[in-house]
């Protein structure tokens, strides 16, 4: 558990030095994203972007898991 505790920190101290580029990205922008927006609100449901993201991590897992 300790080692899984340390990789996601890892990786969130990694994303969070690397905002400025990763904010660049058409992330939550993408076709198939749903966004309302309706006076001074607006809702987003980016379900195209959790497939990609789903995606990538599962070929990250299965590439990089080891079991």
């Amino acid at each position: 558990m300790h080692k899984v505790l340390v990789i996601v920190g890892i990786v969130i101290l990694t994303a969070e030095l690397l905002w400025p580029w990763l904010s660049q990205l058409p992330l939550g922008r993408l076709p198939g994203d749903i966004t309302i927006e309706r006076g001074g609100t607006r809702i987003m449901f980016p379900i195209v972007t959790c497939l990609v993201i789903s995606v990538v991590g599962t070929i990250l897992l299965r590439l990089f898991g080891g079991r």
